[in-house]
């Protein structure tokens, strides 16, 4: 009786102590989310704001007098090139992403393989590539003279393609695939790159929409690759870099007293810019969201 009483005591406090900690976690969730958000509504509610009221009474999470001038002003002030260069950003995010889920996956899948004889030296040297890098001027000069893609935009989207983490990443996750389905596939008749496509690819769905995600963000959020190799095409300029010479033009205006702090609304535009900027992104994670996070989990726990 004694020991029964005493394990229910322990239970119940196993229980509150559980409890706690669910609370705790909820809280401390729900203020990360908070501090997270924040910022969002912040620069979404500037960018509807008046600069004047902006400068006098700083930032506000609901516009003290709405105006559209910021956005006005960005697109009268770029006209068809911000459409033109949101077709360039889309065209150069869609091509690296769907090649680069492809060689990744491709990638992750041989070396998975218990029947790759050599899959440990090449892992090694795929690794190898985290812990040194040749630099931007030898990647550089092997873009622009070796592989001669200057004045091209596939000197933005073929250095992206890999990266060693992304693919180790879908290879772990193949790893917690069992290997007797692939097996009952090659007695079935099945080729390897049919095994690939029809089996490994399916059953990779989380795996693919993370490293989907990954690569999508980085082709969006690229600017620098642009002012390498395309500094001179302006017809060929990605969303990011044309955001960023626009801002860099106001900001040499106001600086130099050349314009009306009133006229050219320099900080409201720049919250503007940064809406446009992100809000396609934040239209495309909530498809990707659910496969996110157990894609990342799963593919980092098994070895």
């Amino acid at each position: 009786m004694a020991r029964y009483s005493t394990k229910r005591s322990n239970t119940i406090r196993m229980d509150a102590g559980t409890r706690v900690f669910d609370i705790s976690a909820i809280l401390i969730v729900s203020l990360a989310a908070i501090f997270c958000v924040l910022p969002f509504l912040l620069m979404l509610s500037g960018s509807f704001s008046s600069e004047s009221e902006v400068i006098l009474k700083g930032y506000s999470l609901w516009p003290q007098v709405f105006t559209l001038d910021a956005y006005r002003i960005v697109f009268s002030t770029l006209g068809g090139t911000i459409v033109n260069a949101y077709l360039v950003t889309i065209y150069v995010t869609v091509t690296g992403t769907m090649l680069g889920l492809l060689t990744t996956s491709m990638s992750g899948y041989i070396l998975s393989r218990p029947d790759f004889k050599h899959r440990d030296k090449v892992a090694f040297f795929v690794y190898f590539t985290t812990l040194f890098s040749g630099g931007m001027i030898p990647t550089y000069l092997v873009v622009a003279n070796v592989l001669q893609l200057n004045h091209s935009l596939w000197a933005i989207i073929l250095p992206g393609l890999m990266t060693p983490f992304n693919v180790f990443l879908f290879r772990n996750f193949i790893k917690g695939i069992p290997n007797s389905l692939v097996e009952s596939a090659r007695i079935d008749g099945a080729g390897d790159f049919r095994i690939y496509w029809q089996l490994i690819v399916p059953l990779s769905k989380p795996a693919m929409a993370t490293i989907g995600l990954f690569l999508s963000l980085g082709y969006w959020n690229n600017w620098f690759g642009y002012s390498l190799y395309l500094i001179s095409d302006k017809d060929k300029w990605g969303l990011q870099y044309l955001l960023y010479r626009m801002l860099s033009r106001v900001t040499d205006a106001v600086r130099d007293s050349q314009v009306i702090v009133e006229q050219l609304p320099s900080e409201t535009m720049k919250l503007a810019t940064a809406m446009l900027a992100t809000g396609p992104v934040l239209l495309f994670y909530p498809f990707a969201q659910r496969y996110f996070v157990s894609g990342l989990v799963m593919g980092s726990v098994k070895g």
